[in-house]
């Protein structure tokens, strides 16, 4: 038996075991990396320096690029770190900092999601009221709530965490620190507490995703009656995307967390963890920035000022 206090680092789960496949992953999750660099920087360079793009939906697609830079930035570099130099280990300080970090921009992309499906009912659903709902306060006091609570939630999961008694070694079934990793080496009866915050979590997290339903459905039912084919595609087009990023990140990261330990395995749950903390930041800037016109040409417009003055 041990407890957290003994416990200097955690064990790592190594994403191979050979030496050739911990290289092979190294370049896979550094090209991942780039990638997502890369595209969510263009969506903040082009957002924050295009005037026309300063409204709601842009405003808050930077925010949401903001968060994955933060999601990406704080799980794969160690990873990437421990393929290289063939190790395992991760410091019971950075772990708890880690474990942090990622919840609080896990979070706060969860609730902006919530809100920019909220921009996209109101605009789609009640135009007219568009400027009056959605206002540059009332966008900036949305996009606060979701940082502010998303930490609160971060601050609250990581304190009781790391309070818990261990009492079943260090050694973490997942590439990086996860809450139900962790919950995994704590000692049973010390459960209760954590289990509470991650109820009143997951209401929180089952409100928005019944919001998100609710508001899809009144968007396509009015959608499905504009009579022209273009005003559909149109609506389609900003709508379907944000859908399809939502449910991903959604869908995956509730069964991560809800799934029941009969159905865990280590090759399971890291293919989990990748659909939700790896996947959408390196994904979400293609599937935007690709589906909007506006966006593509300002991304445009910004590599191609800053070729010309090169």
């Amino acid at each position: 038996m041990s407890n957290s206090s003994s416990i200097s680092h955690f064990l790592l789960l190594a994403l191979a075991d050979t030496r050739q496949l911990q290289l092979l992953h190294f370049c896979l999750l550094l090209g991942i990396s780039l990638a997502a660099l890369l595209g969510n920087g263009l969506i903040i360079s082009a957002v924050a320096c295009g005037q026309h793009l300063h409204t709601p939906m842009f405003f808050f697609l930077l925010n949401l690029a903001l968060t994955d830079l933060g999601s990406i930035c704080t799980t794969v570099p160690k990873a990437m770190h421990n393929s290289l130099w063939d190790i395992s280990t991760i410091s019971y300080k950075g772990c708890a900092a880690q474990l942090f970090f990622f919840l609080f921009f896990i979070t706060t992309e969860f609730y902006l999601l919530t809100i920019m499906c909220y921009d996209r009912y109101v605009s789609i659903c009640k135009p007219l009221h568009y400027g009056t709902l959605l206002g540059s306060r009332a966008c900036a006091h949305m996009a606060a709530a979701a940082w502010a609570s998303a930490f609160l939630n971060a601050l609250m999961h990581t304190a009781n965490i790391f309070s818990l008694p261990l009492c079943h070694g260090n050694a973490l079934g997942q590439f990086f620190c996860e809450v139900p990793q962790i919950l995994k080496l704590s000692c049973k009866k010390s459960h209760l507490r954590e289990f509470g915050f991650l109820v009143f979590s997951i209401f929180l997290a089952f409100g928005c995703f019944v919001f998100i339903i609710f508001s899809y459905v009144q968007i396509f039912r009015v959608v499905l009656r504009i009579p022209s084919e273009q005003g559909q595609h149109k609506a389609f087009s900003t709508c379907l995307p944000h859908l399809a990023v939502a449910s991903l990140f959604i869908s995956t990261a509730v069964f991560a967390y809800l799934k029941p330990p009969s159905m865990s395995s280590p090759s399971l749950d890291l293919a989990l963890s990748v659909l939700y903390s790896v996947v959408p930041p390196a994904l979400n800037p293609l599937i935007y920035s690709l589906r909007n016109q506006e966006l593509k040409a300002a991304v445009w417009t910004l590599m191609t000022g800053c070729f010309q003055k090169h």
